[in-house]
């Protein structure tokens, strides 16, 4: 992808507290991609919940350093770069995730990242 859509992201402070890292940390313990649809979609599964996994671990190691939307996005593009090859069904409940995480962190817009990773979701 020529185009990084991270340019186009308004960087924005986040207030990042004890209950929000709380959130991450449960957020980070439940199973993902409940919904996923289809047969024989355990592997996949465990694809993109490793994924969603190893990203909740980076920003719980460094979104209170790095209180910001760009930084958060910035992680969140590392992820979505590993899923672009998935199914549209796999990419589009990754999307629904990333959403959960990014309602947690209180961010209201990708400001089209998601868009440009995995299609109108």
């Amino acid at each position: 992808m020529d185009y990084d859509p991270l340019s186009e992201v308004i960087d924005e402070p986040l207030s990042i507290n004890s209950s929000i890292l709380d959130e991450l940390r449960a957020f980070r313990g439940t199973e993902k991609l409940e919904n996923l649809p289809g047969t024989n979609t355990a592997a996949e599964k465990a694809r993109l919940s490793n994924v969603l996994n190893d990203l909740l671990d980076r920003l719980l190691r460094g979104v209170e350093a790095h209180p910001s939307k760009l930084w958060v996005l910035t992680e969140f593009q590392k992820a979505l770069v590993l899923v672009e090859g998935e199914d549209t069904e796999g990419r589009e409940h990754f999307g629904m995730e990333m959403e959960n995480i990014m309602d947690i962190l209180s961010i209201d817009s990708s400001d089209g990242l998601l868009t440009a990773y995995l299609g109108g979701i």
